[in-house]
């Protein structure tokens, strides 16, 4: 979707904007998988006596623990998002309940990146953006964190052009 043109000012890029990463679907996504398989077996093995209001009670169980197993999830996943333009980066969450946090680049004075072991494996991490008030912003999760490092250092050195060709993909 994308931020809003109404939101940016007249001269400024968006440069990136990304959710986070899908990575923080894969439990609940495997979840959904074993009760969907649960679902199954237990339609298979439900006796043919409690047919057809055994079948509806099982796929009903089934849908209501999926609506805080994974959509409730899934929506979160969907209403967050962080956008780094050429004056700043915005960050959005909440699906009721937005909240936003819109960092000046000129404020930042550190751009640090923090990847584990399956943040590696994925092509994530956290990104730490330092203000000058020791009032650290953590981008969890972000895709292609080294790229998007890379782009908020070239928007620091005052290089917008080679923060918007640093990613050739977008």
């Amino acid at each position: 979707m994308g931020l809003p043109k109404k939101q940016l000012s007249r001269d400024e890029v968006v440069v990136r904007h990304m959710r986070t990463h899908v990575k923080v679907l894969l439990w609940r996504i495997l979840g959904e998988i074993l009760l969907l398989v649960v679902g199954v077996v237990a339609s298979v093995m439900l006796p043919a006596s409690w047919a057809p209001w055994g079948h509806v009670a099982i796929w009903t169980v089934v849908l209501v623990a999926s609506i805080p197993l994974f959509f409730v999830a899934w929506l979160q996943w969907m209403a967050t998002t962080y956008t780094v333009t050429t004056k700043r980066v915005i960050t959005r969450a909440g699906v009721l309940n937005r909240t936003g946090h819109d960092l000046p680049l000129t404020r930042i004075s550190d751009v640090q990146q923090d990847r584990g072991l399956t943040d590696r494996i994925f092509g994530c991490g956290t990104l730490i953006l330092q203000t000058s008030s020791d009032d650290p912003l953590l981008l969890v999760d972000v895709p292609q964190v080294m790229m998007v490092q890379l782009e908020i250092a070239n928007l620091l050195f005052d290089d917008v052009q080679g923060a918007i060709d640093a990613d050739p993909n977008s």
